[in-house]
């Protein structure tokens, strides 16, 4: 049996940190899915297309993952692929309770489904793509957060 596993996000830009959470899964996984999800509430830097883009040049080198989008609820995806597992990274403690409602709101929906938590690497905790969209913004340095086409991704969009 294939082990699936969806890693789902906004990737607005994808980070070191979510790059370091692929990785790993793609070690555990026989299948990663990153899975760029349109969240409505949020009014993102880079469109869908340039968000899946750039998560697919990124990822390239790591044979059994593939990057993909949806707009419905994440558990109808995750059935959808016939995924086994959903990989939610952590950052901090403050993560932990946002992620343990998600997490039980899939559980109730579809308990087939497990949601693993992963701890991200220490030098990414404190990392977001909110914070490196504003240091970007102000043309701070921003080499070592991101990937290298991330970054020049980023210094377009504020050029």
């Amino acid at each position: 049996m294939n082990k699936v596993a969806v890693v789902p996000g906004s990737f607005d830009p994808i980070t070191m940190g979510h790059l370091d959470i692929i990785k790993r899964a793609s070690k555990i996984f026989d299948e990663v899915k990153v899975v760029v999800m349109n969240n409505s509430s949020k009014n993102p830097l880079f469109n869908l297309e340039e968000r899946i883009a750039l998560i697919a040049e990124v990822t390239n080198s790591i044979p059994n993952v593939s990057v993909d989008s949806f707009g419905g609820l994440l558990i109808d995806y995750a059935v959808e692929i016939e995924a086994n597992a959903i990989i939610r990274g952590l950052r901090a403690v403050s993560d932990f309770e946002y992620e343990m409602q998600i997490t039980s709101m899939n559980r109730f929906l579809n308990e087939d489904i497990e949601t693993l938590f992963m701890v991200s690497n220490n030098q990414y905790s404190f990392l977001s793509s909110s914070i490196v969209k504003e240091v970007a913004k102000y043309s701070g340095n921003i080499t070592g957060l991101v990937p290298e086409p991330v970054e020049k991704a980023l210094k377009k969009k504020f050029d």
